[in-house]
């Protein structure tokens, strides 16, 4: 195993490493300062794309362009004009509140949460956006929405609420999008780290980087810890598993932490990192299908 600074532009907050298997292309995010990046998958051609507001995640289109998660709802990007057209604000009534983390079921919906922007009320909730641009409230009182992904067979969701200490995982309705039987799947045990972005390999095991602790954590489809790596950085994001084999890991960085509470990292802070010769592949991700 080896771990590579693949592209070192410095985001403020990177997250939400997507790999585009028709493409072949990495894209990410950097949330505070309003920006999406793509590259090839060894970090060449890098490109990016100013939103008008922060951004929590985003999810290509079927159809070409992009969903995004910005501070105030979900929005279209159109990649040729640069054009960001909003679709719906769930949450006209909450300021203080913006969409964070999202992901694409293996049906093509998008679901995503939201987030209190100070990390300390459960005022964020969990959306599910249908093909038809329709939303749906999943659950509520959540303080940091983190991490959703879904077991390869698309019937587990894994999901976690960041300052609760533990990933959840429900029962997935494939045919609705529906949520059902929430439990404790992984528990955090590194003191002052808590769980982040999240994605799924093909054998069915979760990984998970935890933030502030500067680890990635691999657990078994039973919740057991399989693995720990050991970053260069404190802050680590997220991850997601691309390359044209879907064996390269692709881990993003924050620059600066969101708050002064956090802390400060070392100069490949910021970086997107690829990590190679894990002998894992990854599963490839949907589009969003509206």
């Amino acid at each position: 195993m080896r771990i590579e600074v693949l592209v070192d532009v410095k985001t403020t907050l990177g997250e939400g490493p997507l790999w585009d298997v028709d493409e072949q292309r990495l894209y990410w995010i950097d949330s505070f300062d309003g920006r999406v990046f793509r590259c090839t998958e060894d970090g060449r051609e890098v490109r990016a794309w100013d939103v008008p507001q922060k951004i929590g995640s985003m999810a290509l289109r079927k159809n070409g362009g992009a969903i995004v998660s910005l501070q105030r709802g979900w929005h279209s990007l159109d990649f040729q004009s640069g054009e960001v057209e909003l679709i719906h604000d769930p949450e006209p009534d909450k300021p203080n509140n913006r969409i964070n983390d999202g992901k694409v079921d293996r049906q093509g919906r998008f679901v995503a949460g939201s987030m209190d922007t100070m990390e300390e009320g459960p005022n964020g909730a969990l959306y599910r956006m249908d093909p038809d641009l329709s939303v749906t409230r999943l659950e509520g009182d959540i303080i940091v929405s983190n991490g959703p992904c879904w077991s390869p067979d698309g019937r587990t969701f894994y999901f976690t609420d960041t300052w609760s200490g533990e990933i959840s995982a429900y029962d997935y309705d494939t045919a609705t999008g529906a949520i059902a039987n929430k439990r404790t799947f992984a528990k955090m045990q590194w003191e002052g780290g808590a769980f982040d972005g999240a994605t799924v390999d093909a054998e069915g095991c979760v990984w998970s980087a935890i933030v502030y602790a500067g680890k990635l954590a691999r657990y078994a489809p039973d919740g057991t810890l399989d693995r720990v790596i050991d970053m260069p950085v404190k802050k680590v994001t997220s991850a997601m598993f691309g390359g044209p084999n879907l064996d390269i890991l692709y881990v993003t960085s924050m620059a600066k932490p969101p708050l002064p509470r956090f802390p400060d990292d070392p100069a490949p802070r910021g970086s997107l990192f690829a990590i190679y010769d894990l002998g894992v592949r990854g599963v490839p991700e949907a589009r969003f299908a509206g």
